[in-house]
């Protein structure tokens, strides 16, 4: 590629980027999904002014939407994906927004991505209830759902099975193999390919055509059956079989590493099956033939996966197993009532820990735009924590938080962004992965804080103001994650 084709393509690569963060959030979320590819057709079901239409056809979509207001004139067309965003909040007659709901998805031929207004705890003294939504202060009509009382109403309207995406952000798919592909992606971790190690001439002269088996059993954990692989005939006349042909990738690179890879890929697939207990648990028939294949190689039979899924289930109900694996984990900050681990590390801890964020997640979908993941001890909560300028700042200031009790699904949020003293961090390495890129610069910081005694008692320095007394006493300030004296004490 010459530099001028490298350029633009990075040109490009920055205005896609730019693009989509001014998507709304529900679209941007399908497109974060993989849903919208080029070529791929969306359809807007009351669009307003046509933002998102505009941004997604720059993306290479096939983008049109309708609105009655904005463009009644717009055929309403049927589109490998529909979006209906934030709709049903603003119809006040029930029936009406049933239909609204029903036809929307009677375009969707692939995906109906389905958002709405969700009620939190917070929101209790901003509306006044009204019918069967509120009055806002503006006397505009808002239906605002629940977060399972939204996942109820579109699976009995529509008679499916949504999966959650996000707060108040659900996906309704037209193929179970594919809701169940999404389904099990949710619990994909990210894994890093073996790098390989040695000089093997075979190696070095078949490393081309073995690319693809390499990406292979690294997205899936397993070697491919006939005909999952595209140049499969290609490595057969070369090596005679794929099994010979990942072992000479095993021997090029790192057999442990790749143990390890797959032994997380097997997990994955048991926590997908596990929290599908929780629903409608599928037929073997309902997923795709990739995910079949998946489990006969992990478990041998369906029946198998589902028995072994139940019983990391039952454990997960044992009373102490939560404090027992959160006090011996290797990750995360602990406290007497609870773990605090960062959404990069989530992947890396015990199985059981995974579940019981799992248990939390089916409710709200993944929350990757969370910075720390809180695991409640002495209740069944899970609590999601944003620290949006968590790498940036040497002591970060909380700003929204979510709890989700798992014994009744609600959700209760905090906002912080107005507080004059909201709660900081302090130890930001104990929260992440030691192959966290900043892990050793937080790590510095610390040593240094330790030495000066800035963190003893350090019950006093959990909020701004506090911590700003602490540094204020000691004569010293923190710039870039470095203690530095000011001389006044």
């Amino acid at each position: 590629m010459s530099i001028e084709q490298s350029l633009s393509t990075e040109i490009d690569r920055h205005k896609a980027a730019i693009i989509r963060s001014d998507l709304s959030r529900p679209v941007k979320m399908a497109v974060e999904a993989g849903f919208l590819k080029e070529s791929v057709t969306f359809f807007d079901y009351g669009c307003g002014h046509g933002g998102d239409v505009e941004r997604i056809a720059t993306l290479g979509a096939i983008a049109s939407g309708w609105d009655p207001y904005f463009r009644p004139d717009t055929e309403r067309k049927a589109a490998d994906v529909v979006n209906l965003g934030y709709v049903l909040n603003v119809i006040e007659n029930p029936e009406e927004r049933k239909d609204v709901l029903r036809s929307a998805w009677s375009l969707a031929k692939s995906v109906l991505v389905v958002s709405a207004q969700v009620l939190l705890d917070y929101l209790g003294d901003k509306v006044v209830a009204f019918g069967d939504g509120v009055l806002t202060k503006r006397n505009t009509f808002q239906k605002v759902f629940k977060q399972e009382e939204l996942k109820e109403y579109i699976d009995s309207t529509l008679g499916v099975d949504c999966v959650p995406a996000g707060l108040g952000i659900y996906f309704v798919f037209r193929r179970d193999q594919d809701a169940e592909a999404f389904r099990a992606s949710r619990f994909h971790s990210r894994r890093s390919t073996p790098r390989v190690r040695l000089k093997i001439k075979t190696f070095e002269e078949c490393e081309s055509i073995l690319q693809p088996l390499i990406d292979f059993v690294s997205e899936r954990g397993r070697i491919p059956l006939r005909g999952e692989l595209g140049n499969e005939a290609e490595i057969l006349k070369e090596l005679g079989s794929l099994s010979r042909a990942f072992k000479l990738v095993v021997e090029a690179t790192s057999r442990e590493e790749w143990d390890e890879l797959i032994q997380k890929r097997k997990q994955d697939f048991s926590l997908y099956i596990a929290l599908s207990k929780f629903g409608k648990r599928p037929r073997i028939g309902q997923l795709a033939s990739e995910l079949q294949n998946d489990i006969k190689a992990f478990f041998g039979s369906y029946k198998s996966a589902c028995d072994n899924a139940d019983q990391l289930l039952f454990s997960l109900g044992q009373p102490g197993i939560i404090a027992k694996t959160c006090s011996t984990s290797k990750i995360g900050k602990l406290l007497p009532d609870s773990l605090y681990v960062h959404i990069s590390a989530l992947e890396e801890l015990d199985l059981i820990l995974r579940l019981y964020e799992g248990c939390a997640s089916r409710t709200v979908g993944r929350m990757d735009d969370a910075t720390l993941v809180k695991f409640h001890i002495d209740a069944p909560k899970i609590s999601y924590l944003f620290y949006p300028d968590f790498d940036d700042e040497a002591h970060p200031s909380l700003k929204t938080s979510m709890r989700i009790d798992l014994r009744d699904l609600h959700v209760k949020y905090s906002d912080y962004t107005e507080s004059q003293n909201p709660p900081i961090l302090h130890r930001k390495e104990t929260f992440v992965a030691p192959t966290y890129p900043l892990f050793e610069k937080f790590a510095e910081l610390t040593r240094q804080e330790e030495e000066l005694g800035l963190l003893v008692n350090g019950s006093t320095i959990g909020n701004r103001k506090g911590w700003a007394d602490r540094l204020g006493s000691a004569g010293v300030v923190i710039e870039d994650h470095s203690v530095r004296k000011t001389g006044v004490t």
